[in-house]
């Protein structure tokens, strides 16, 4: 049996299994995100939130997906009905296939590719198309207006998340995942991570998770207030499920690269303690809970205020931090906290 796995067909069995393991945890916790979001807004609100269908409400999120299942699918009249289609799998297929190069620990990765970085911006970058396609194809003035809004709010915070990112890839000497929790792991624990001397940047991180996944203060989009709901507002059923889901799975995924990239991955906070993917998966489970609480107490920001905020604010500061790490890693500043290359590279 064993030299099976070493056959073209035992590889690709493999591979299969791999990639089904990470779908499904994916999409398991997805159903506990949605849950965990409804219950933090409650509680903030002062409301029960979902508690009916299971225990404590837990198999809310299940009823109603299957809720949305078993819906009719509606296609607008003169709508192009194959864009029309395409574009929510579009958005769930790449939300999910940015997930093949995130480590759960330390060679728990679908991909382990030197390039991971730019795999997941390259994929998160043609997640814009879905969106377009929707309000395109729609054959409607509000979703196609929502759609341009949402494509410009997405494209303009990628700018900072990138630059931001730089200055990380500068630090370490590597874009590989498995690179950038290594030169974190230090004798001092949750100290030796990359929140401390990019410090600044975690905050501009985050906040760009947010415009760049449509959450709020910045989901402006599809805010919940407006009559109509973006460039979703002709769908409903099915496709209407893939895009909230694709949306969520994003938001997971931001979790996942902030845990990454600034607190260490699987690393343990504590010298001593073992390192291991529960400190992965309870660090993204923080961070989503951020995501729920900056939704629930933050009020939405004007659309001109958005935009002034990713070009005039968020782009030059990144920039001059850029600036700023490149001469810190060059000359050896701050004991070499921004130089880790012998670790990470």
């Amino acid at each position: 049996m064993a030299d099976f796995f070493t056959t073209p067909g035992g590889i690709a069995v493999l591979i299969l299994a791999q990639v089904l393991a990470v779908v499904a945890f994916v999409m398991i916790s997805l159903l506990f995100l949605v849950y965990g979001d409804r219950k933090i807004w409650a509680a903030v609100q002062m409301r029960r939130g979902p508690n009916v269908v299971g225990t404590f409400g837990l198999l809310q999120t299940v009823a109603d997906a299957l809720k949305y299942v078993v819906k009719e699918v509606v296609v607008p009249a003169g709508a192009d009905r194959t864009v029309f289609m395409l574009a929510p799998m579009t958005s769930f297929v790449l939300a999910m296939i940015a997930w093949a190069v995130i480590p759960f620990n330390d060679g728990w990765v679908l991909s382990d590719i030197n390039v991971a970085i730019l795999f997941v911006f390259a994929v998160s970058s043609l997640e814009v198309y879905g969106v377009i396609m929707g309000g395109w194809a729609s054959n409607s003035k509000y979703p196609f207006l929502g759609s341009l809004r949402s494509a410009a709010q997405m494209i303009s915070y990628e700018v900072s998340l990138g630059l931001i990112i730089i200055g990380v890839i500068i630090s370490t000497g590597s874009m590989n995942f498995g690179g950038i929790v290594a030169a974190q792991d230090g004798a001092y624990g949750f100290f030796s991570w990359y929140w401390l001397p990019h410090f600044p940047m975690v905050f501009l991180f985050f906040i760009s998770c947010l415009a760049e996944t449509n959450r709020p203060p910045f989901d402006l989009p599809e805010a919940e207030s407006e009559l109509v709901a973006g460039y979703q507002v002709e769908y409903s059923s099915t496709p209407f499920l893939l895009f909230m889901a694709g949306e969520y799975i994003a938001i997971f995924l931001m979790c996942a690269l902030t845990s990454l990239l600034f607190f260490g991955g699987w690393l343990s906070p504590i010298p001593g303690l073992p390192d291991g993917v529960i400190w992965m998966i309870l660090k993204m489970a923080f961070f989503f809970f951020l995501f729920a609480m900056v939704k629930a107490i933050t009020p939405r920001y004007r659309y001109d205020q958005l935009m002034r905020l990713g070009w005039k604010v968020f782009l030059p500061f990144s920039l001059v931090w850029v600036v700023f790490v490149a001469f810190a890693a060059k000359f050896d500043w701050f004991w070499g906290a921004y130089a880790r290359w012998a670790v990470g590279g």
